[in-house]
């Protein structure tokens, strides 16, 4: 600030005055200083600002995997939110574990956001205290926590699932399995897990057919090998439902290798409306959830909270329950 006051010709006050808001500073001055500023490649810093005004600018957002369209979908929707206020969005990626989401919180904390979205509701003992502790706007998303940190804007994975049983049931199936991880590392994949066991037990079908391979998130080839280990296993199996899109597109890819009708042999079915499932031969069956308006709800719900919080008072929590569609398409 002072080599711009310097070339500007004026105090660093004058410059500190001229970067803000309303500045009574003369048109002509704020433009001197504006040309310094952008000849020396001068940025604000703004954290000293931040600790006397409590407002650093910004919110942290964690999601477990930065190249899965329906997360990444999701930022987007959380950015279209944000846009237009004067917060800027701190990104970071769990990689599915509760381990790194703990380190990335203690950092992203340090930095003091305004609030913060977390994705799912299982955290690790110490991050789960760190975001009770931490005195901001806390928004759980993709989820729905049976005991919520404050805010949330999910769905029952579970649900989700079981929904999908009960439709491949009505039109026909009676031999489904299942194909998830190795791991519950992806809470929302073992919810999907726990919706497709519920469902069997409760149309009385025979014991789950269910193969752990990979781990999260599962990949295409790794939903290729996990297909012909279920049909290995239940050579019986007439449809396979798949914890992911990805997964059931390596599935269906595995199953044209192989000779293998779907859904003559045997249907396919998936999670979350990828655009692979859209555009697969034969299209793939899936649940349908809008993951751009999770992030746009969970940033307008972030927006409201953070401006109760400057004036010092907060808004009562809050559990929006989004929708999701079973997709009937030509895999089954």
């Amino acid at each position: 600030m002072a080599d711009v006051a310097e070339r500007a010709g004026v105090s660093t006050m004058t410059v500190s005055r001229a970067l803000k808001k309303g500045s009574p500073i003369s048109e002509e001055t704020r433009q001197r200083i504006l040309q310094a500023i952008d000849e020396l490649g001068y940025v604000l810093d703004q954290s000293a600002g931040a600790l006397s005004s409590k407002r650093s600018g910004f919110v942290a957002t964690l999601i477990p995997s930065v190249n899965n369209s329906n997360f990444s979908d999701t930022v987007r929707g959380i950015t279209e939110a944000l846009e237009g206020s004067d917060l800027q969005l701190l990104l970071g990626h769990t990689d599915y574990l509760v381990e790194k989401e703990e380190t990335l919180l203690e950092s992203m904390l340090t930095r003091r956001p305004e609030g913060i979205i977390v994705t799912g509701g299982s955290h690790s003992p110490r991050a789960r205290r760190l975001l009770e502790a931490v005195g901001i706007p806390v928004i759980e998303t993709w989820d729905l926590p049976a005991n919520p940190i404050e805010h949330v804007v999910g769905f029952s994975n579970a649900a989700a699932i079981h929904a999908l049983v009960h439709d491949l049931h009505a039109r026909g199936y009676r031999n489904i399995g299942f194909i998830g991880g190795t791991s519950n590392r992806d809470t929302r994949g073992a919810d999907r897990k726990l919706g497709y066991a519920q469902a069997i037990a409760e149309l009385g079908l025979q014991q789950p057919r269910v193969i752990s391979f990979g781990s999260p998130p599962i990949s295409m080839s790794q939903g290729a090998e996990a297909i012909v280990q279920l049909v290995t296993q239940w050579p019986e199996v007439d449809a396979a439902i798949c914890v992911s899109d990805l997964s059931a597109f390596g599935a269906l890819m595995e199953c044209h290798r192989r000779g293998w009708a779907v859904p003559g042999r045997i249907a396919i079915a998936g999670f979350g409306d990828f655009e692979v499932a859209r555009c697969a031969h034969p299209r793939i069956t899936t649940v349908s959830v809008d993951a751009q308006e999770i992030g746009r709800a969970a940033g307008k719900l972030l927006l409201r909270a953070i401006a109760a919080r400057r004036d010092d008072w907060a808004i009562p929590r809050e559990t929006m329950i989004m929708p999701f569609k079973v997709i009937q398409r030509e895999s089954t």
